[in-house]
This record gives C-alpha cells, structure tokens and sequence, in this order.
C-alpha cells in the first residue's frame, strides 16, 4: 500500500488561477471554426462566437486566454484587424499552412470571446516584424480612456470603453520564429519595448511578459534575467512581472513524434516520462532566475505547454491537429501537479492550445463539438484554482519498461479550496496495474470524502460518432479508517480527483 500524507495546516503557497490557462493560437482551425464562426453563420454563435464552444469552456473557469500567437504573434501587425471587416487586410499565414487569413477575427473580437468566457486578457505584442510605436498604440487602443489618436480610432470602430490588458507578451520565441535573437539583444529590445507598455489607468496594472526560454535553454534566462532584473524606481519587479517557459512532450523526436492514438506501451512510458521532464525545467530556470530575484517578484509563466503528436491522416500538416486519449488526460494531469507544486513561482500556464491544435480541450467538426480527456481533467482540477497549496507526499515506486524512461507511478498535488475542502489530485502513471493508497491526515477529521475519475484504456479517446467515450465518473472506492484516515485503489491509467470534507 502507498501512502498519501496531507498536512492541512502547513499552507505553501497560492494557486493562481491563471495555472489552468489556455492559449488560442491563429492557427489551422483553432480560431476560426473552433471558436469564431462569424455572426452569419448557420452553428449557432454570440456575436460570433460558437454558442456550444463557449458554453462547454465557461465549465471549465477559463482563468486566462492568450491570444494572438505563438510565431503568429510576432508577424501580427493589429491595424489589420480592426474596423469594417471587408476592409480588413488580408494575408497569407506563413507560419501555419500558408492559408489566408482575412483578419476578421481581430481586436474587438478577442475581447469579446474574453468577455463572454468571463476570463482575463493576456495579449502578445509584435517584436520580431514589429515596432516600438505600434506596441505602445495598440496598448493605447485598448487601454487609455482619454483624448488621443487611438482612444479616438477606438471608439470609432464602436468601442468607446477601454478594455482591461490582465497580461502583454513583449514578443514570443525571439529565439527562434521571433528573429533569431540572441539573449542579450532581445534583452535590450525587451527593455526599450516594455516603456511603452503603459498603465494608463490607475489601478489597472498591465503585468509585463518576458520572452522565456525553448525548453532548457537556461543561458537564455540568464541573458534576459542579467539585462533586464534591474529594480526600475518604484517598481520592485524591476523590468517585467513574469517570464515565459515553452515546453512540449514529444513521444519520439520533432522530426517523427509519433502518432496520437497509434502507440504501444513503451511509448506510453516515454511520454509521460518527457512529460515530467517539465519539473526539471522549472527547477533549473527557477534557480537562475533566484540569482537575480530571490524575492520571486518574477513568476515563471509557462505558456505553451501540452503533447505534439504528428497530424492526423488526411489534414494540413501546418494545422496541427490531432487527437487526444487517456495518454494526454495523464499528461495534463502530471503537468498541473507539477504547476501546483510550484505555484511559488509558476504563476500562469497556458496549455496549447485550446481547440482543434495540439492537446485541445475540445475538437469541432462543422457544427459538431467534442469534449477530450484533457477537459475533462481540466474540468476536475478547476477546484484548485485560487485556491491554498498543501503541504503533501506520496509513496512512489519506479515503474515503465525501459531504464530510459522510468517513471513513479503516483504524482499529486493538494489544496485546500475557497469552499473550506481540501482538494486532492492524484495521477496512476501505470498503464496496467491499480495501486491501493493510504490516505492520512495530519492532527485532522476527515468528516467524509468523494471522489471523481477519467481514466480507462490507454488508448480510449472520444469522437465524433462516439463524444462520451471518456467522461469524468464517480469513484466510489473509498473508505474511511478512523478519523483521520482512508484507503482507495486508484486504477490504471488514470486521473483522479478527491474531495474532502473536514
């Protein structure tokens, strides 16, 4: 038997909600027809937003949506999406298909959808292709209440309130598809950039966003940390309020992946192995990073993050659009443990993305919509968010096929909610074998606990004809031992949430 020991009275850290955000991308299907359909089409929309998309996503509390890229953001130039549609701009995506893009979702569009899924803003700005003036008018277009060329183009593109910018990216992946920069020059940039990201209304605080390392690439951090952590006057985040991370899991490498749905146990192991690797990351840049910030005033944001399969048979290769099985329900449960463990540092993730690309919570097909594993542990884990990190532990033992890509067969994280319950995530990284568990609270009564589970066959995955394949189901296997403790066998392969009463 394993043990799971809670400790309700050691509180850790705070869980932002913004670790369970997502990211939508102007890529393949993701935007258009996944979440915009344009007011005159026939699938039922609100001002243009897919009705049953929306619906199916204000389940989950989106916290947080970042918008507009990716590589897509730094060749986005936002003038073209603003104003009368059939006068928008039209252009090819070079990143992502070479399709065209008319530009009509655009500005006041993103807003919307924000508005509608009541989550915040997190805008990423144009360094790459971009300039300084067209960074700071686009703030000014969103944010200044006052006279002045863009507050007056606003609102004669029928906006006269600002908008609130929760979060602004100062560039994306500058050092690859954002101009090939090394640290140190984006670090000036960035510097010279982020002036002109002005608050222009008090109280309404714009968190800044660093440009962040590909993967382990901690001379990067270091670079940008060593140029840009100075402490500006009055402002003790000195030159930004966070730095991103971008991590994926690829089962096999980037020029063969390995398939969605087409893989046997050893590749089971090999993913969720490269998937805990994301600990290791935020442990290395953290320790960068506490070199310059010991006070953690600069959060790790990591956003993009998520499995990269190769595309399903028969789709644009430049979509990226793939299925989504009991394999990416474990891997977005390890992956929100993990953020929760260091929720310290880790203020904000953003899964990519959030339909139809990459590890999607939801795929559509026309008018049809599904939900995919990964929703449904989002939908389980949406407990945690803003909620108090426990103190935790979990016997583990090493399991998988191969010394390469062992893994323990447990991961969890704890938190004590806004509802008064402690909340207890608990993933079985086994692809065929149960665990019974201990569970034990420290100087605490346990007056009842309930539990909910997605798990199942490794390979199971919903579709079209078949949406409920995988769903979040009662679990009934608990018991209580005394009063302050239980016992539960957790099954293979799954995803598992408690709810406990004290």
């Amino acid at each position: 038997m394993y043990k799971l020991c809670i400790n309700p009275s050691n509180k850790k850290s705070h869980i932002n909600p913004e670790i369970q955000g997502h990211f939508s991308e102007h890529l393949g299907r993701g935007i258009y027809e996944g979440l915009y359909v344009g007011e005159n089409s026939e699938i039922e929309n609100v001002n243009g937003m897919r009705k049953d998309v929306l619906e199916a996503l204000k389940e989950l509390k989106v916290p947080v949506l970042r918008w507009p890229g990716g590589c897509f953001a730094d060749e986005y130039h936002w003038k073209d999406g603003i104003g009368p549609k059939e006068n928008r701009k039209k252009m090819i995506n070079t990143h992502w298909g070479g399709v065209v893009e008319d530009n009509s979702f655009g500005t006041h569009e993103f807003m919307e959808l924000c508005r509608q899924l009541g989550c915040k803003t997190y805008v990423n700005g144009n360094v790459g292709s971009g300039t300084v003036q067209e960074m700071q008018e686009w703030v000014e277009y969103m944010t200044f209440e006052g006279v002045s060329p863009m507050a007056d183009l606003r609102t004669a593109n029928g906006r006269k309130e600002a908008w609130d910018v929760d979060y602004f990216g100062v560039g994306n992946e500058n050092w690859g598809c954002g101009g090939n920069m090394p640290p140190e020059y984006y670090a000036g940039l960035y510097r010279r950039y982020q002036t002109y990201v002005r608050d222009y209304r008090p109280g309404k605080h714009i968190n800044k966003v660093a440009c962040g390392a590909n993967a382990g690439d901690f001379g990067w951090t270091e670079g940008v940390m060593s140029t840009c952590f100075n402490k500006a006057p009055g402002n003790v985040h000195g030159f930004m309020d966070g730095i991103s991370l971008h991590y994926y899991t690829v089962p096999e490498n980037w020029e063969k992946k390995g398939a969605a749905t087409d893989f046997d146990e050893k590749m089971w192991y090999q993913t969720l192995s490269k998937t805990l690797f994301m600990e290791t990351l935020i442990k290395g840049h953290q320790a960068v990073m506490d070199r310059y910030d010991k006070d953690h005033k600069v959060g790790i944001i990591v956003d993009e993050w998520g499995t990269w399969y190769d595309v399903e048979e028969g789709t644009n290769p430049g979509f990226l659009y793939q299925q989504n099985t009991i394999r990416d329900a474990l891997v977005a449960g390890i992956n929100l443990n993990i953020f929760n463990k260091h929720s310290d540092r880790v203020i904000m993730a953003n899964i990519a993305q959030m339909i139809n690309v990459l590890q999607s919570v939801i795929l559509t097909d026309k008018d049809k919509m599904v939900k995919t594993p990964t929703y449904h542990v989002f939908n389980m884990y949406k407990h945690h968010q803003d909620a108090e990190l426990l103190e935790s532990f979990i016997e583990t033992k090493e399991i998988g096929l191969v010394d390469e890509f062992k893994v323990p067969n447990l991961t969890e994280s704890v938190s004590l909610g806004k509802d008064g319950k402690i909340h207890a995530t608990v993933t079985n990284l086994s692809a065929t074998e149960s665990y019974e568990i201990g569970l034990s609270l420290t100087d605490t009564e346990i007056k009842s606990i309930k539990g909910e589970i997605v798990g199942g066959e490794i390979h199971l995955h919903n579709t079209f004809e078949n949406p409920d394949v995988v769903t979040v189901k009662a679990f009934d296997d608990i018991r209580l031992e005394g009063k302050s403790e239980g016992r539960l066998t957790i099954p293979a392969s799954s995803v598992l949430h408690l709810e406990i009463e004290i």
